[in-house]
């Protein structure tokens, strides 16, 4: 009696799931089967979430329900329920957007994708110049280093991955904010602060205007020792659609190491690379 007590002890029968003897006696196919159990509710509910592309895009019962193709009677239970459970936000004018638990993770799955997209662009570019890389990415409203890549040289301009960048005396940090509307860049101001890094730093808002202005129609920005004594720095906006920029790259270097035509090779070059890295990470999201 005690050995046939421990021997079940040792080989517990479990039950098993549903699915499993369903399969095992069914001759369905595996997709007919994950049909006969699919959640059009719980898909519903996904593709609502689905079709907001940012954080900051707002859409009607009805916009979602057009996007989406779902009656309105249904849908507006879905985001209700959404709603209660903190997914999604409903805005005074009776729009919704996604919350903020839901923003992150989509954010830091993108910043990922980027981040293995850009990266051979990056490794170029240090071998073009061996000057350090760098690769940024807009999380909400602050700018963080997702890579970089160092240049040899012992005197060097350096950075690091997590870093948070000042976007007011930074290239990427501008070039990042020059295409954002006002409240997001008043958003990034707040976050970091006018501080002053160095006696070129920009610490008034209407300068800082001015030079985001004079990026967006440049096409890139630049850091001249505002965030560093003796170090220029070059960054270019990496767009995920025409008119949204959500990170940027750039090249940096000490002072002494930049003449004039050096200065046109590494502004141009960011420049085609962050238009280069653009297109492939829109190519990616959209497949992913």
């Amino acid at each position: 009696m005690a050995k046939k007590l421990i021997a079940k002890a040792e080989n517990p029968r479990r039950r098993k799931p549903q699915w499993a003897t369903v399969a095992a006696i069914s001759d369905l196919k595996p997709e007919v089967q994950s049909e006969r159990y699919h959640s059009r509710t719980i898909e519903r509910a996904l593709d609502a979430l689905e079709a907001f592309d940012s954080g900051t895009t707002s859409l009607s019962l009805k916009e979602l329900s057009s996007v989406i193709n779902q009656p309105e009677s249904s849908l507006y239970r879905v985001l209700t329920t959404l709603q209660k459970r903190d997914y999604l936000l409903q805005n005074r004018d009776g729009t919704y957007q996604l919350t903020r638990k839901v923003l992150h993770g989509r954010l830091y799955e993108r910043a990922e994708l980027l981040k293995v997209t850009a990266r051979p662009f990056l490794e170029e570019l240090s071998r073009q110049f061996d000057e350090t890389v760098s690769l940024s990415y807009l999380f909400t409203d602050y700018v963080q280093v997702l890579d970089t890549i160092e240049a040899f040289h012992p005197i060097r301009v350096t950075n690091r991955a997590g870093r948070i960048i000042p976007p007011h005396c930074s290239s990427m940090g501008k070039a990042i904010m020059a295409y954002q509307s006002s409240e997001v860049a008043d958003r990034m101001l707040e976050t970091y602060g006018l501080v002053r890094r160095t006696e070129h730093s920009i610490s008034d808002r209407q300068t800082l205007h001015t030079e985001l202005e004079t990026s967006r129609k440049a096409g890139f920005a630049v850091d001249r020792q505002e965030s560093m004594l003796g170090g220029i720095c070059y960054g270019a906006p990496i767009f995920l659609s025409p008119v949204s920029v959500v990170g940027a790259i750039s090249v940096s270097t000490p002072i002494q190491r930049l003449d004039k035509d050096r200065e046109q090779q590494i502004r141009d070059s960011v420049v085609v690379a962050a238009g280069s890295i653009s297109k492939v990470f829109a190519t990616a999201l959209r497949s992913s």
